[in-house]
């Protein structure tokens, strides 16, 4: 006998949409790296700054310690695009209110480390953004290695 389990989602439809998000190499992160790597920089993908925190930079400059984080709209928060969710509206307000808490927590973990974070929105533009990064990563490597810790 086979025990029901409640799903989180509103339907079976929802749960497979859900599901079916991909947890990286989304149009706009594809976007944006193609656009940082025709700026002629390199980095790493999907890239654990800190292996003891499970948390994964999209983009990842290590000798610099800058970590790029590509941040969906929806599941982020965006003051500008994000949408209130029509069904399940607590479950969903909720999860991306532990989101934002994570990501401010990501934030404080890596600069603690020394890690410059750099956020961008999956809106932006992706050259706008690509410059937005080569400028970080610019400046993190023209500071002396002691200031990055």
């Amino acid at each position: 006998m086979t025990k029901a389990v409640e799903s989180w989602a509103s339907s079976e439809a929802t749960r497979a949409s859900m599901k079916s998000n991909k947890g990286r190499d989304t149009k706009p992160e594809l976007a944006l790296r193609r656009a940082v790597h025709a700026l002629g920089l390199r980095y790493r993908v999907s890239h654990r700054p800190l292996k003891a925190v499970r948390r994964t930079a999209d983009l990842a400059f290590t000798r610099a310690k800058v970590a790029v984080f590509m941040d969906g709209c929806f599941w982020h928060g965006c003051p500008e695009h994000h949408t209130v969710a029509v069904t399940n509206a607590t479950f969903w307000a909720e999860k991306v209110r532990r989101t934002r808490e994570r990501d401010a927590e990501t934030d404080r973990l890596l600069a603690e480390e020394g890690w410059l974070v750099v956020r961008i929105w999956e809106h932006q533009d992706p050259v706008q953004a690509a410059a937005l990064v080569a400028d970080a990563v610019a400046t993190r490597r023209r500071a002396p290695a002691a200031e990055r810790k």
